[in-house]
């Protein structure tokens, strides 16, 4: 599998490839999101989610890839900090507002910054229509997250600070894509990175919300438990789709293309939790994906 997928770096199959990799991580990630904004805490349903991926990963990576190189052991360790910080933005920013509102801001604002980071670690080149394809994706969610924030009724005196720890995850967002896409491009099996990252990863969580763990009424443990399997394997599948869609295409392109999990979330909320769409809505999805066809075929 991993040799197959290195064939694939620079050739247009893996451009292809990469395109379907970033719309597999878009749809998964809006579940991912769904799945810590419920009935739980979202610290514990971050926690249950990380625990269970970490110990599901251990074995992988200690007894089936290949283990990491010297060199990856700095950048594990800077991983950790970088994802470490950003869990702890995107469970504040969850406590305090609507996900409707919340979930397109963090969204809207990473792959802008994730696109001129790209430039910048990476050295991509994109043309004006790339660019105006990005303007009219960030806009389109910003502005769904605008239109959102008119239904807020609760607590809408807690929405100015959700949404500045909204736009602190969303730079959070573009700076583990873009430091990950290093990561991985810096190991010879992908596979690496991606099995020793999760098992690293899941410790933080577990360890932090220990204390609410106990607090939690014994009642309550099934249910996380299942939420925490299913998420794990949809982390597996989210985020280990988009890096290896970062390995073989464009960062920013990979990382605009995600963003359309703004979409999706919104047809999970109007599918699961009832949410009305409505035209104002559905116009705003369409220019989203719009601005990412854009992206992905004006360059």
């Amino acid at each position: 599998m991993s040799d197959w997928l290195l064939s694939l770096e620079g050739t247009a199959q893996g451009e292809d490839v990469a395109l379907a990799l970033a719309l597999l991580a878009a749809f998964l990630h809006a579940l991912f999101g769904a799945l810590q904004k419920g009935r739980h805490d979202p610290w514990l349903s971050r926690a249950a989610i990380d625990a269970s991926y970490g110990i599901i990963a251990a074995p992988f990576a200690l007894f089936v890839v290949p283990w990491p190189e010297p060199h990856m052991w700095p950048i594990f360790l800077g991983a950790f900090v970088i994802h470490t910080i950003y869990k702890i933005l995107q469970a504040m920013t969850y406590t305090r507002g609507a996900y409707a509102v919340v979930y397109p801001v963090v969204r809207g604002t990473g792959p802008l910054f994730a696109v001129v980071a790209a430039g910048i670690v990476f050295g991509e080149i994109y043309t004006l229509w790339q660019w105006f394809g990005l303007a009219l994706l960030v806009a389109a969610i910003l502005g769904l997250a605008a239109w959102n924030l008119r239904t807020v009724t609760i607590d809408r005196d807690r929405m100015i600070p959700a949404l500045g720890f909204a736009v602190a995850t969303g730079a959070f967002v573009a700076l583990y894509t873009t430091y990950d896409a290093w990561g991985i491009r810096a190991t010879a099996d992908p596979f690496t990175f991606l099995a020793w990252f999760f098992m690293i990863d899941g410790i933080f969580m577990p360890l932090a919300t220990a204390r609410r763990w106990v607090r939690l009424p014994a009642s309550e443990f099934p249910a996380l438990l299942r939420r925490g399997i299913i998420g794990a394997f949809v982390a597996y599948f989210s985020f280990g789709a988009i890096m290896l869609a970062t390995r073989l295409d464009k960062v920013g392109e990979a990382a605009v293309l995600r963003e359309t999990s703004t979409v999706f979330a919104a047809l999970i909320a109007w599918l699961i939790l009832g949410d009305k769409v409505g035209p104002v809505r559905t116009a705003l999805m369409a220019l989203i994906a719009l601005g990412a066809v854009i992206m992905e075929f004006a360059g």
